[in-house]
């Protein structure tokens, strides 16, 4: 795979509302001709989240549920198989609709969706309850498993449906984890946190493990755009309405490195009145311009997705904000210097 594959396009961060996976993959293969996506469900329940999905990727490694949430588990468990089964039906799906529905013809990228390996370890419990990030040698073995695990997902969709395949690593947890923010067991065991060089590391063992294109994504403030930039990832995608001042260099120097931004304009729930397409694209008109780039960078550069994943929306708002962000993502290829 050559060229920037992220940049000057639309698409979906994953998560969709509702519980029927073919009518939900039927839209987003529609709506999202240049970079589809896997979808994902969680309104289905248990094993149907990001963290239960993505430990049904993972290779060798087991999980299960206790009160608490999601625990290291000895052998495969209820909670496990359900998660495979979730995964192995969207996938059998997934490959129904694209041979019927005519979608090999159009589509050549799909995009893939797990969390990443410190989101996995800040949630993900060991088997004595504290957190896996509490323990180094455990965080590798998660890194080291989600890596195969991906590689091999990636692996048997590019067999299924003979498409390129582009990765997408959720890190909403990556703030708190180099802040040290988590809270313990108990207060006399804090989480530590961990040293930007440490936590690079890791991130790029996994993005070279997989071995595709990769997409970090983190839509929540404090995004580590500066670790991001310097990791094996090609991209970044952000929620745009939570930047601040203090964002505003590494938004810079992040673009001036060629990477690309997947900016999540669009609400991601309905908002009491409905934008219009230009409402929708000012924000990103008025960042390029405050960093003193030429607009022409809108249409190589970002791409246009909601401003997070859409499970809490309507079905009908998830429409709807996947056509906003395709107008949007039209205007700036069309005429950027213009808007």
């Amino acid at each position: 795979m050559s060229g920037n594959v992220f940049g000057a396009l639309t698409t979906g961060l994953g998560s969709w509302p509702g519980t029927d996976v073919r009518e939900a993959a039927s839209i987003v293969l529609g709506e999202l001709p240049a970079l589809p996506h896997v979808v994902e469900l969680p309104a289905r329940g248990l094993g149907a989240d990001t963290i239960g999905r993505t430990g049904a990727l993972m290779a060798d490694i087991e999980l299960d549920v206790r009160t608490s949430g999601y625990r290291v588990a000895q052998r495969k468990s209820l909670a496990g198989r359900r998660a495979e089964d979730l995964l192995h039906f969207d996938l059998d799906v997934l490959e129904e609709l694209w041979e019927t529905g005519g979608f090999a013809a159009t589509h050549r990228v799909l995009k893939v969706q797990a969390a990443g390996p410190y989101t996995m370890a800040a949630q993900v419990e060991l088997r004595s309850a504290h957190r896996v990030l509490t323990d180094r040698g455990a965080v590798r073995d998660f890194a080291g498993s989600l890596a195969e695990g991906l590689r091999q997902h990636c692996t048997e969709l590019r067999s299924r449906l003979g498409v390129d395949i582009v990765v997408q690593l959720d890190e909403p947890s990556l703030p708190a984890v180099l802040a040290g923010s988590l809270s313990g067991v108990t207060r006399l065991d804090p989480v530590r946190a961990v040293p930007e060089p440490e936590a690079l590391e890791l991130l790029d063992s996994v993005i070279v493990g997989v071995g595709a294109p990769t997409v970090v994504h983190c839509c929540g403030a404090d995004v580590p755009l500066e670790l991001i930039r310097r990791s094996s990832a090609d991209a970044a995608a952000i929620d745009v309405a939570l930047l601040t001042a203090g964002d505003l260099d590494a938004v810079g120097e992040f673009l001036q490195a060629g990477k690309t931004l997947l900016l999540g304009l669009v609400p991601a729930v309905a908002p009491e009145r409905i934008p219009t397409w230009r409402e929708v694209a000012a924000p990103a008109l008025t960042l390029v311009d405050r960093l003193g780039f030429p607009r022409s960078i809108l249409a190589t550069q970002v791409s246009v997705t909601p401003s997070c994943g859409l499970a809490g929306a309507t079905p009908e708002w998830s429409r709807h904000a996947l056509e906003l962000a395709g107008n949007v993502a039209d205007a700036f290829q069309d005429a950027p210097d213009s808007l």
